[in-house]
Protein backbone atom coordinates (compact mmCIF):
# COMPACT_ATOMS: atom_id res chain seq x y z
CA UNK A 1 0.00 0.00 0.00
CA UNK A 2 2.73 2.55 0.86
CA UNK A 3 4.65 1.91 -2.77
CA UNK A 4 1.18 2.00 -4.45
CA UNK A 5 0.47 5.92 -2.49
CA UNK A 6 4.22 6.78 -3.30
CA UNK A 7 3.18 6.24 -6.61
CA UNK A 8 0.10 7.82 -6.87
CA UNK A 9 2.04 11.10 -5.29
CA UNK A 10 4.20 11.01 -7.46
CA UNK A 11 2.24 10.38 -10.30
CA UNK A 12 0.48 13.67 -9.00
CA UNK A 13 3.59 16.05 -8.39
CA UNK A 14 4.42 15.12 -12.17
CA UNK A 15 0.89 15.82 -13.30
CA UNK A 16 0.40 18.89 -11.86
CA UNK A 17 3.83 20.26 -12.62
CA UNK A 18 3.20 20.34 -16.50
CA UNK A 19 2.03 23.94 -17.61
CA UNK A 20 -0.95 23.56 -20.68
CA UNK A 21 0.30 27.16 -21.14
CA UNK A 22 3.05 29.43 -21.49
CA UNK A 23 3.26 31.99 -18.13
CA UNK A 24 1.84 35.26 -19.17
CA UNK A 25 4.77 37.60 -18.42
CA UNK A 26 3.94 40.91 -20.74
CA UNK A 27 0.17 42.64 -20.35
CA UNK A 28 -2.81 41.76 -22.15
CA UNK A 29 -2.76 42.52 -25.74
CA UNK A 30 -5.61 43.84 -27.25
CA UNK A 31 -7.70 42.68 -30.22
CA UNK A 32 -5.15 43.97 -33.07
CA UNK A 33 -2.41 42.80 -30.39
CA UNK A 34 -1.19 45.58 -29.72
CA UNK A 35 0.05 45.98 -25.97
CA UNK A 36 -2.35 48.07 -23.88
CA UNK A 37 0.17 50.25 -22.29
CA UNK A 38 -1.36 53.89 -22.10
CA UNK A 39 0.54 56.83 -24.53
CA UNK A 40 2.83 58.66 -21.83
CA UNK A 41 2.37 62.51 -21.82
CA UNK A 42 4.35 64.78 -24.09
CA UNK A 43 4.71 67.34 -21.34
CA UNK A 44 6.05 66.23 -17.84
CA UNK A 45 7.81 63.07 -18.81
CA UNK A 46 11.49 62.69 -18.84
CA UNK A 47 12.18 61.67 -22.18
CA UNK A 48 15.61 59.73 -22.52
CA UNK A 49 17.14 59.40 -26.07
CA UNK A 50 17.46 55.91 -27.42
CA UNK A 51 18.02 56.38 -30.96
CA UNK A 52 19.68 59.11 -33.58
CA UNK A 53 18.76 58.70 -37.20
CA UNK A 54 18.21 55.27 -36.76
CA UNK A 55 21.05 54.38 -34.81
CA UNK A 56 21.11 53.47 -31.29
CA UNK A 57 22.33 55.84 -29.28
CA UNK A 58 25.88 54.88 -27.20
CA UNK A 59 25.57 54.08 -23.42
CA UNK A 60 26.88 57.67 -21.68
CA UNK A 61 30.16 58.38 -20.42
CA UNK A 62 29.26 61.66 -19.27
CA UNK A 63 25.62 62.39 -18.76
CA UNK A 64 22.12 60.48 -20.18
CA UNK A 65 20.84 62.71 -23.21
CA UNK A 66 16.79 63.27 -22.14
CA UNK A 67 14.93 65.65 -23.06
CA UNK A 68 11.72 67.25 -20.91
CA UNK A 69 8.88 69.48 -21.62
CA UNK A 70 7.46 71.58 -18.61
CA UNK A 71 3.82 70.78 -18.52
CA UNK A 72 3.07 74.95 -16.53
CA UNK A 73 5.19 76.46 -19.32
CA UNK A 74 6.57 76.27 -22.74
CA UNK A 75 10.32 75.15 -21.56
CA UNK A 76 11.87 72.47 -22.75
CA UNK A 77 15.16 71.78 -20.89
CA UNK A 78 17.35 68.36 -20.89
CA UNK A 79 20.79 66.99 -21.46
CA UNK A 80 22.63 66.57 -24.61
CA UNK A 81 25.35 64.46 -22.86
CA UNK A 82 27.99 66.46 -22.31
CA UNK A 83 26.30 70.05 -21.86
CA UNK A 84 22.46 70.66 -20.07
CA UNK A 85 19.89 72.76 -22.69
CA UNK A 86 16.80 74.41 -22.21
CA UNK A 87 14.90 76.92 -24.16
CA UNK A 88 11.63 77.28 -25.78
CA UNK A 89 9.09 75.52 -27.42
CA UNK A 90 5.43 75.43 -29.11
CA UNK A 91 2.80 72.82 -29.92
CA UNK A 92 1.22 74.60 -32.88
CA UNK A 93 -1.06 71.68 -34.00
CA UNK A 94 -1.98 68.56 -32.92
CA UNK A 95 0.93 66.57 -33.55
CA UNK A 96 3.66 69.04 -34.19
CA UNK A 97 6.14 70.51 -32.30
CA UNK A 98 8.71 72.88 -32.86
CA UNK A 99 11.93 74.14 -30.49
CA UNK A 100 13.34 77.75 -30.28
CA UNK A 101 16.71 78.81 -29.73
CA UNK A 102 17.95 76.31 -27.12
CA UNK A 103 20.59 77.64 -24.71
CA UNK A 104 23.29 75.12 -23.84
CA UNK A 105 26.14 74.84 -20.93
CA UNK A 106 29.33 74.65 -22.81
CA UNK A 107 31.21 72.57 -21.35
CA UNK A 108 33.78 69.50 -23.59
CA UNK A 109 32.92 66.35 -23.69
CA UNK A 110 35.11 63.47 -22.22
CA UNK A 111 34.85 61.46 -25.40
CA UNK A 112 34.15 61.42 -29.21
CA UNK A 113 30.58 59.45 -28.74
CA UNK A 114 29.25 61.94 -26.35
CA UNK A 115 30.07 65.03 -28.89
CA UNK A 116 28.42 62.93 -31.23
CA UNK A 117 25.49 62.11 -29.50
CA UNK A 118 25.54 65.47 -28.50
CA UNK A 119 25.33 67.39 -31.85
CA UNK A 120 23.15 64.64 -33.27
CA UNK A 121 20.90 65.52 -30.40
CA UNK A 122 20.65 69.12 -31.00
CA UNK A 123 20.37 68.92 -34.60
CA UNK A 124 17.51 66.36 -34.43
CA UNK A 125 15.68 68.67 -31.36
CA UNK A 126 16.36 71.71 -33.81
CA UNK A 127 15.23 70.18 -36.88
CA UNK A 128 11.39 68.82 -35.33
CA UNK A 129 8.62 69.69 -36.80
CA UNK A 130 6.13 66.87 -35.41
CA UNK A 131 6.10 63.95 -32.93
CA UNK A 132 4.24 60.87 -32.39
CA UNK A 133 3.85 58.75 -28.69
CA UNK A 134 2.76 54.81 -28.72
CA UNK A 135 3.20 53.88 -25.45
CA UNK A 136 6.14 55.03 -23.87
CA UNK A 137 7.72 55.86 -26.98
CA UNK A 138 8.52 59.57 -28.21
CA UNK A 139 9.59 59.58 -31.60
CA UNK A 140 10.71 63.41 -33.17
CA UNK A 141 10.14 63.65 -37.11
CA UNK A 142 11.63 66.88 -39.25
CA UNK A 143 10.14 68.13 -41.96
CA UNK A 144 8.32 65.38 -44.29
CA UNK A 145 10.50 62.74 -43.18
CA UNK A 146 8.93 58.91 -42.59
CA UNK A 147 12.10 58.23 -40.47
CA UNK A 148 12.09 59.59 -37.08
CA UNK A 149 15.29 62.17 -36.35
CA UNK A 150 15.07 60.75 -32.80
CA UNK A 151 13.62 58.33 -30.61
CA UNK A 152 13.17 58.29 -27.14
CA UNK A 153 11.51 56.09 -24.10
CA UNK A 154 9.96 57.70 -21.02
CA UNK A 155 11.63 57.33 -17.80
CA UNK A 156 9.09 57.12 -14.69
CA UNK A 157 10.48 58.18 -11.50
CA UNK A 158 9.18 56.02 -8.52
Amino acid sequence: MNSLFRAALAFSVLASGCQTAAPRLEPDANASGAATTPDAELRNTRWVLRMLNGQAVAPPTNAEPYLLLRATELNAEGNGSCNRFRGPFELPAAGQLRFGALLSTRMACASPDGNATESGFMAALTNTRTYRISGDTLRLYGEAAAIPAAVLHAVYLR
